[in-house]
């Protein structure tokens, strides 16, 4: 055949090929097209709309093959020990297989079509994407695939993602008691709520018959795993509630019911004439779902090993219930004061009486002599 013989038929099975795009489940903008075989690297960026801090600029890189029906998806990690470490783990995913941006949020769904999308703006513009992955390791804090053996790596991560992370890692059923694996597990699209991510930990918890201290048709209350005190409760929605920046108005009567049953709580415990209690939400929770910590000040518990344990229920990082609600009812939505994580860097300082203790085996001491008084 002659040469515009074989440029039509190259061009007409180009016309067939499927075209694939990375769809935004909250629907926060356009469908975004992966071109075939071209590398497009997305994370915190103008074409995801994503501004949380905890995403990357650099989050994923994806490589799209049309004809085959899969994208493959890059993500590096960046560990701080002695030395920083670079490494990255890659999957296949396939149609309708979601994918998380980021500690389960900012939810994705790859989908192929051979439709032409005929408004510009339903594409995203990628002439602005990196096309060759950097030389800087993507920041990758959320994988599933961490190892046991990374703990001082986790130094700064929350204390809710370690204390998770190390219940795990005693486990058989999930990957974090092994070095890195080869494959990153991605939730499919019919178990989007598997329980399998450590930080889908607590809607685990919250459905085990045993965990479950008290329950009615709203909520349920569990014993936090690690009781940073003697008595140390979680009390859970039966609604989907992330976190709090999505909680608004309506949901009011839903956390005045939350504090109704934490106070119920409270009542019935043998210490409550002896201990004094706090109720109140962590300013930026590490694990997906709501809850409300209720827990005894008297903070008498070998679970308390750091200082930004000890911070988060001493300081401003910890949100008293009430205010909370109050906040709600006043504006309608839950601000978070900026720079909220610099509170756990604060000295240890005693909650009584406000002394700075150099060490937490000396701040547990410096305690023991309030409790004996």
């Amino acid at each position: 055949p002659d040469c515009t013989s074989v440029f039509c038929c190259i061009f007409k099975n180009l016309q067939k090929m499927p075209e694939c795009f990375l769809v935004s489940e909250d629907d926060a903008h356009k469908p975004i097209q992966l071109h075939h075989q071209q590398p497009v690297i997305l994370g915190r960026c103008p074409e995801t709309k994503i501004k949380d801090k905890k995403c990357s600029r650099e989050q994923v890189e994806l490589w799209a093959d049309c004809n085959k029906g899969f994208i493959i998806i890059k993500q590096w990690m960046m560990l701080y020990c002695i030395h920083l470490k670079h490494f990255y783990n890659q999957v296949s995913v396939t149609p309708g297989q979601r994918l998380h941006m980021v500690n389960q949020l900012y939810p994705y769904t790859v989908k192929f079509t051979e439709d032409q999308i005929s408004s510009p703006m339903q594409t995203a513009n990628l002439s602005n994407s990196r096309s060759k992955p950097s030389k800087r390791a993507l920041s990758a804090s959320q994988m599933n695939y961490y190892s046991s053996n990374t703990s001082k790596a986790a130094s700064n991560m929350s204390l809710e993602e370690r204390e998770q992370l190390r219940s795990q890692s005693n486990t058989a059923e999930t990957p974090c008691g092994s070095p890195p694996s080869k494959k990153m597990v991605v939730p499919s699209a019919d178990k989007p709520d598997s329980g399998g991510h450590w930080s889908q930990g607590l809607k685990v918890s919250m459905q085990d018959p045993k965990m479950q201290m008290y329950k009615d048709d709203k909520v349920v209350v569990i014993k936090d795993k690690y009781p940073k005190a003697r008595h140390h409760w979680l009390v859970l929605p039966w609604s989907s509630i992330s976190s709090l920046k999505v909680l608004c108005s309506e949901h009011v009567e839903l956390l005045k019911h939350m504090q109704l049953v934490g106070q119920q709580m409270v009542q019935g415990c043998l210490d409550r004439h002896t201990l004094r209690f706090r109720m109140g939400y962590h300013a930026i929770p590490s694990m997906s779902h709501i809850h409300l910590h209720v827990i005894s000040q008297d903070f008498d518990s070998p679970c308390l090993k750091n200082k930004k344990h000890w911070n988060s229920f001493t300081t401003d990082y910890f949100i008293e219930s009430q205010d909370l609600i109050a906040m709600l009812e006043q504006d309608g939505k839950v601000s978070v004061k900026e720079g909220a994580s610099e509170f756990l860097k604060l000295p240890l300082r005693c909650h009584v009486c406000k002394k700075e203790q150099p060490t937490i085996p000396k701040l547990k001491d410096h305690l023991k002599t309030h409790l004996s008084s």
